[in-house]
């Protein structure tokens, strides 16, 4: 059994508001941050631990420990940390973990989770569905990005959040004893990193970021003690520089997108053999998103007018639209009678193939959906955005060329119909900007950063977690 510290040691709950109501006192009139690893060392740091301090960690029951010979190798375990508050923070943890997989094979043992539904209480294990009634009420969400965005107010909230669940948070993260713990949510940084120094680890278990907007970010994304903040864009970077992060903590890879679309190779007439499609029209992709979202049904019937010319008789182009989860929608959408080819498809796992066998795509500002069609090289119609972190996004794709905006089904119907015809040196200047723009091999570049930064721990990521680490449960 570990031997515990004899010394009184203060509770998290403690650590996390003095380090609060601390740094405040200090700096009434700047921004409210815990102090970085750097202030920690040599001045008692936030978690109120001296350099020459013990390593406490959780007791073990007996019988549990394996002294594992110094220096053998082992799996490593990586956590990642998401909540299904928009389909992007799982896209981009799977991409992740399958890009580890396929680096690195059996050296990692990968978790997906979202530790704080599986541990906390409210309001932290119903992120979920408070995220979606906000978004179907946006002005609601509008209100809460904002308002929440000056670091005293975040930083208050989630002290008070950590006061009440960070033990329970403590006890999700040791059930997968993470030698690194990578975090795609802006919420899931400053509790695990609060847990992090209050165990003193912070030298032990490798924390990452890996921001999944493209260009406008809420203000929780950033924290000064992580490792490494993988940022999408310049744009972002150039962000987190201004929040105090250094510029060795930051790289600019892109945003992690499915293997599989990063390393396709089937040819677009193959695709569009496989998927049924007509191989002489061009396609245009309609989606929603995961939840079928935004003017779809609207926008399908438009095109279904504009993509037929009246005076021949015949289709312009055909149409595929991607459902999502609504069930109703794409009843609704079957039920029509159309004069050009239509697929109509529910939720898509496969989206590589379908992106790859079309000609442009017309989709919501959502930030992994417009990174998948840049490495495609789609043309983008942008319809709708969500107010706060998908603001930017427009910006993104039309400054650069990549696309446009329209949030007329009219307009839109009948820029598709000029593109398919007489305008399609338009439509293959975009698909040029949009290859440009994209950057397919940031999934593996980030995963490989994250290797080195577990190498550079030497020794101590070979030993056995009973004797390094915390994360370690009976």
């Amino acid at each position: 059994m570990v031997t515990p510290v004899d010394s009184p040691r203060r509770s998290i709950r403690e650590v996390v508001f003095d380090s609060v109501l601390a740094y405040h006192g200090k700096h009434p009139h700047g921004k409210l941050r815990l102090p970085s690893n750097g202030a920690c060392e040599g001045a008692g740091g936030a978690a109120g631990l001296e350099d020459d301090d013990e390593v406490v960690v959780w007791e073990e029951e007996e019988g549990t420990m394996e002294l594992a010979q110094i220096g053998a190798e082992r799996t490593k375990n990586v956590l990642i940390l998401m909540s299904d508050t928009g389909g992007g923070h799982r896209a981009s943890a799977e991409a992740i973990r399958d890009a580890f997989r396929i680096e690195f094979g059996d050296e990692y043992k990968v978790f997906v989770k979202d530790v704080c539904k599986e541990a906390a209480g409210w309001p932290l294990n119903d992120m979920e569905r408070s995220y979606k009634f906000m978004v179907k009420h946006v002005q609601l969400w509008r209100v809460a990005f904002h308002s929440t965005s000056p670091r005293w107010v975040h930083c208050l909230y989630l002290a008070a959040i950590a006061a009440f669940y960070a033990k329970k948070v403590e006890a999700g993260l040791k059930k997968y004893k993470p030698d690194i713990i990578i975090s795609v949510h802006p919420l899931m940084q400053h509790i695990p990193l609060w847990i992090l120094k209050w165990q003193n680890l912070q030298k032990r278990v490798v924390f990452v970021t890996v921001i999944t907007d493209l260009n406008t970010c809420h203000p929780t994304w950033f924290h000064t003690d992580v490792n490494r903040c993988y940022c999408p864009s310049d744009v972002v970077a150039n962000r987190a520089a201004l929040d105090g992060l250094q510029p060795s903590q930051i790289r600019v890879f892109g945003l992690p997108i499915r293997p599989s679309f990063c390393r396709a190779i089937i040819s677009k007439d193959d695709l569009r053999v496989e998927l049924e499609l007509d191989p002489d029209l061009p396609a245009v992709l309609l989606m929603g998103g995961g939840e079928g979202m935004g003017p779809v049904k609207k926008t399908a019937k438009a095109l279904g007018e504009s993509l037929y010319d009246k005076s021949q008789g015949k289709p312009i182009g055909q149409l595929v639209v991607i459902c999502g989860r609504n069930q109703s929608l794409s009843s609704s959408l079957e039920a029509h009678e159309w004069k050009i080819p239509v697929k109509i498809r529910g939720f898509e796992k496969q989206m590589e193939k379908w992106m790859g066998a079309c000609d442009c795509i017309i989709t919501k500002a959502g930030p992994g959906t417009i990174a998948e069609a840049l490495i495609r090289g789609l043309p983008i119609i942008l319809n709708d955005y969500i107010p706060g972190q998908e603001v930017g996004n427009v910006p993104y794709v039309v400054d650069n060329g990549a696309g446009v905006f329209s949030k007329s089904s009219k307009k839109t119907a009948k820029l598709v119909a000029r593109w398919f015809s007489t305008e399609s040196n338009e439509l293959k200047k975009m698909s040029e900007c949009a290859l440009k723009l994209a950057q397919p091999e940031a999934v593996f570049d980030i995963v490989k950063d994250i290797h080195g930064l577990a190498e550079e721990l030497g020794p101590l990521s070979q030993i056995s977690y009973t004797i390094t680490s915390s994360f370690y449960g009976a």
